[in-house]
């Protein structure tokens, strides 16, 4: 019979041996935390490592992410897919324990972690996902869905900004099943944190409305006792501060910043296998070890138990259990195709000028009602994103029943909350904010599309178009960003219609998130014959075509298509063959086959000019650097937004201008080398 001490002694051997190994990684914090992680894995967490996904498994996310191997050696022990050859391989090429954890690529392992602060947030959306599935699903006598989301944060995680945006929410919602352990051990990088970090963690989380209980986390019984009183506290989420040692078990470098982010080394392993009574090799575990951390059949009791649960609810409720596995699954109901291509046609029939803000309201309109798997939300722009559609109720404390949360302004901590949302299933999580302010949120945007999350991210006023509200809410370089982020697919749509296939595209999307990109003011919507109207969904397509080969084709997206419209008109007037190219989204274009690329951007043509009130650079890729952009390469201006654009060369005259120069100078150019 092993003590609690041997049984965590063995998570600090697999993480002082794999950090040696990789001679690279972070090993003081799962020796720090081995304790709290023992009594956490052996005696209350509900997972089956033979199921790894099964829904009603309590999530465990390790927020201070860069001491991976204290899940690593959790996952191997307790019998998940991460063999002692995995552990081997730690932070080498293609292995299933990277430096840091990614979702996907190791069994067991729920979100991305690494970026501090962010598995913090991620935890609260899926504690929100939790609360608002079981209250759509649970009946009286049948709750399926009745788990825990546990944390593991440290120092680092408390310091970044999103801890405090996330964490005040989950307070004023009331998240009674998230329990965050904080390791408390006063060490970052740099040394002491005590030299740049005095909050009084303890009071600062009381003031955000959570529970707060103090633990040993080196003494068994002490977490115990604090796990247990969290456990108890139902209207509010617990904050369990473990007091820890750094690198605890090894003589010289327990403590320091020494073992924060580089290996021991040998001699002091040595050291601390002696203080640690540990006397077997490195990597070598006993039988007799492994046999007590074996959750396998444990878990497989929780998760059949939980299956026969199902069964029952699927006898008393059908139709709610065969909604529940279609929401988990993550399929769209039956007759959505339909319903969305209807839509469309409808919205183009109707020819109605709007600000694309307005039209995906319409959208969310049309398709909330079908999809009650959509969770939105604005973070304080609700009446600018137009995020709240007719059916939205609000989620609150009280009433976790609802499909609507207002973040306050909280951007980073929203974006990360819906990652949270979409990782633990059963929801479509759309957010919205002013474009300029993914700046804010930008690191969870970028895990998003790491860990190809179905999220939709809304952002209105995308452009100078805000007008008076000035340079420093009139994004320049977002798009582009977004735009160049992999696995991100960018909507700007140019009118109604091509919001409507945007929001299709996004909410059908699987492997990645979605940002539309919308108007603050009214633009023209732009007739579609039924042959053209199929082709938007390709992202780029002929929307305007001259009698005969384009002598110029203008590339434009959201509002400046209907100034490439009527420069085009102006063109033709003068005798110039033109074609108008409306490009919404430049990743689903890329995507489609290069016949389909080369019929809609010919090669032969005297010149091509890309326009939009963006960054410019982003647009050689399709005008090449013998065409022009008519884009910006400065901030914008605060006036009227019509003074703004004339003021920023988007005028008819400036691409009537551009068009007429390239065309005659490439003519020239073209004789001449005939000449030759």
């Amino acid at each position: 019979m092993f003590t609690r001490r041997e049984l965590a002694n063995a998570i600090r051997a697999l993480s002082m041996d794999a950090v040696q190994k990789a001679n690279s990684g972070h090993p003081g914090m799962p020796m720090g935390m081995a304790d709290i992680a023992e009594v956490l894995w052996n005696d209350y967490l509900n997972h089956d490592p033979k199921q790894p996904s099964w829904p009603n498994r309590d999530r465990f996310v390790l927020s201070n992410g860069h001491g991976s191997m204290l899940q690593y050696s959790l996952l191997h022990l307790t019998g998940y897919d991460v063999s002692i050859e995995d552990l081997k391989n730690f932070r080498q090429l293609n292995s299933k324990t990277p430096g840091h954890p990614e979702y996907g690529h190791t069994p067991g392992v729920e979100t991305t972690t690494g970026p501090l602060g962010q598995g913090l947030a991620a935890a609260v959306g899926m504690a929100i996902a939790e609360k608002v599935l079981a209250s759509q699903f649970n009946q009286e006598g049948h709750d399926i869905v009745d788990h825990y989301t546990y944390v593991c944060a440290g120092d680092g995680c408390m310091m970044e900004g999103i801890s405090h945006e996330a964490c005040s929410l989950a307070g004023v919602l009331g998240l009674g099943k998230l329990i965050v352990f904080y390791d408390d051990n006063d060490i970052s990088i740099d040394g002491d944190v005590n030299g740049w970090f005095q909050d009084d963690t303890s009071k600062r989380f009381e003031a955000y409305q959570w529970h707060v209980v103090k633990a040993d986390g080196h003494d068994s019984e002490s977490i115990i006792k604090a796990i247990n009183e969290a456990r108890a506290v139902t209207d509010k989420p617990s904050l369990i501060c473990c007091k820890t040692v750094i690198g605890y078990g090894a003589p010289n470098a327990a403590g320091s910043e020494g073992c924060h982010g580089a290996p021991l080394g040998e001699e002091e392993i040595t050291a601390a296998r002696a203080a640690l009574k540990w006397t077997y090799p490195a990597f070598q575990i006993p039988d007799d070890i492994y046999n007590a951390w074996d959750a396998c059949k444990k878990g497989a009791e929780k998760s059949i138990a939980w299956q026969a649960k199902f069964e029952k609810y699927q006898q008393a409720f059908p139709e709610l259990a065969a909604e529940f596995l279609r929401r988990i699954k993550g399929q769209l109901p039956d007759g959505w195709a339909n319903l969305a291509e209807d839509f469309i046609h409808e919205t183009e029939q109707e020819q109605s000028d709007t600000a694309t803000r307005k039209a995906s309201l319409a959208c969310l309109n049309q398709f909330g009602p079908v999809l009650p798997e959509m969770l939105g939300g604005s973070a304080d722009l609700t009446g600018s994103n137009l995020t709240l559609w007719k059916g939205s109720v609000v989620i609150s404390k009280e009433h976790s029943e609802g499909n609507y949360i207002h973040y306050g302004v909280r951007e980073f901590a929203m974006t990360a909350i819906c990652n949270g949302i979409a990782l633990y299933g059963g929801f479509i999580p759309y957010c919205g904010t002013f474009l300029v302010f993914s700046d804010y949120a930008r690191n969870a945007v970028r895990l998003a599309a790491m860990m190809q999350q179905r999220v939709v991210l809304v952002y209105t006023h995308d452009s100078i178009g805000l007008g008076e509200d000035g340079p420093t809410h009139q994004p320049v370089e977002h798009a582009a960003m977004l735009r160049l982020t992999p696995n991100m697919s960018v909507w700007r749509p140019c009118d109604a219609t091509e919001t409507a296939v945007a929001w299709r595209a996004a909410l059908e999307r699987i492997n990645g998130p979605t940002s539309l990109l919308l108007s603050r003011q009214t633009l023209v919507h732009q007739a579609r014959s039924k042959d053209v109207l199929k082709q938007v969904a390709r992202g780029g397509y002929i929307l305007s075509d001259g009698m005969a080969t384009p002598d110029a084709i203008l590339i434009a997206t959201g509002s400046e298509v209907e100034l490439a419209m009527a420069a085009s008109k102006v063109l033709q007037d003068k005798g110039y063959q033109i074609r108008v190219v409306s490009m919404p989204s430049t990743d689903v274009f890329d995507s489609q086959d290069k016949q389909y690329r080369k019929a809609v951007l010919p090669d032969k043509v005297k010149a091509r000019v890309a326009i939009e009130a963006a960054s410019k650079d982003y647009w050689y890729k399709y005008v090449g650097f013998e065409g022009a952009v008519i884009g910006l390469s400065r901030f914008g201006h605060s006036a009227p937004f019509k003074d703004a654009y004339k003021a920023l060369g988007f005028t008819v005259e400036n691409v009537v201008e551009t068009v007429m120069n390239l065309v005659n100078n490439n003519a020239k150019t073209a004789c001449l080398a005939g000449g030759d």
